[in-house]
């Protein structure tokens, strides 16, 4: 019998998650384990909870829900030898997909959980981010955006309607309306570099957004990022840019460029254009630029 912690986002999948939770509670006890739902009115009060517990013996944490939640869990246990357990049960899951899970099918998810626990977890990179010469960060182990893609986050966040993906399409077609190149210095690897650009994205898994496949070469246990910028666009090499972006075509466009590295300063460069946007990552809030991202390799235990 294994401890676990559940936390359930009940909203994740316009509601689908309560049941999800419900589901998954039910299955966990059946299954012989011992369960406690650490799930709280507000985020924070959920991972408070859940860091507690971790620190108090848990075998596991599992969560349900979207990305947002599978972000709250790596921040809990990154780090440590306690493992994550995900049931996908939120609108976009893109990190569930990428890690292979299920989606939208809570008893396979359990299955995922059970085999994971008796076998062993598996080791993936994740990723810190803080602003330079601070100690403190955030995990995240999905995709870090901080060009158009997170300005139309930040604006989709803030929409009641249309839902769903429809929120995103509406506040893209917002941002473009007044679509302006930013100004970016980017550190890594390979040394400094500035240009005007709609996008940086730093990358651990490959996609983001509800299936946007921003670096479809990604491998989350290679020990590397994959960093893609677009360079020099107008708005209308943007928007034929666009849908190649769902297929990972978009790497061929002479525009885009793509590297690897272990970590990377991004912060604005004021000669090239206006300042970025606030970063987002795994779809959640960071802060604005400049922000250092460094990976972590073999950071995040994960039942998979």
């Amino acid at each position: 019998m294994s401890r676990i912690g559940l936390v359930v986002n009940p909203t994740a999948g316009h509601g689908r998650g309560k049941a999800a939770g419900r589901q998954a509670h039910a299955g966990l006890v059946a299954a012989g384990h011992e369960v406690t739902d650490l799930s709280g009115p507000t985020l924070a009060q959920a991972t408070d909870a859940a860091r507690e517990a971790v620190v108090g013996g848990l075998d596991a944490l599992v969560v349900v829900g979207g990305d947002g939640m599978v972000h709250l869990g790596v921040n809990v246990v990154a780090g440590t030898d306690r493992p994550l357990g995900i049931v996908a049960s939120g609108s976009g899951n893109d990190i569930a997909r990428w890690l292979g899970l299920p989606v939208h099918d809570v008893p396979a998810s359990l299955e995922v959980l059970s085999r994971g626990l008796r076998e062993g977890p598996h080791q993936i990179d994740a990723a810190q981010v803080r602003a330079p010469g601070r100690e403190a960060f955030e995990w995240f182990v999905g995709v870090l955006s901080c060009g158009i893609d997170a300005a139309v986050n930040a604006r989709a966040n803030q929409m009641r309607f249309p839902p769903g993906m429809g929120k995103y399409l509406r506040a893209l077609a917002t941002e473009l309306v007044g679509f302006r190149s930013y100004g970016y210095r980017l550190v890594h690897d390979d040394g400094e570099e500035t240009f005007a650009g709609p996008l940086v994205a730093v990358a651990n898994t490959g996609a983001f957004g509800g299936g946007i496949r921003i670096a479809p070469h990604a491998v989350p246990d290679d020990g590397l990022l994959d960093v893609i910028t677009a360079r020099d666009l107008t708005l209308r090499r943007v928007l034929a840019l666009l849908p190649r972006l769902f297929t990972g075509t978009h790497l061929r466009h002479p525009h885009v460029h793509t590297q690897t590295t272990r970590i990377v300063l991004i912060a604005p460069s004021d000669p090239h254009g206006p300042p970025p946007p606030v970063a987002y990552a795994d779809g959640e809030r960071i802060g604005p630029l400049p922000l250092e991202v460094r990976l972590i390799p073999g950071a995040l235990h994960v039942l998979a």
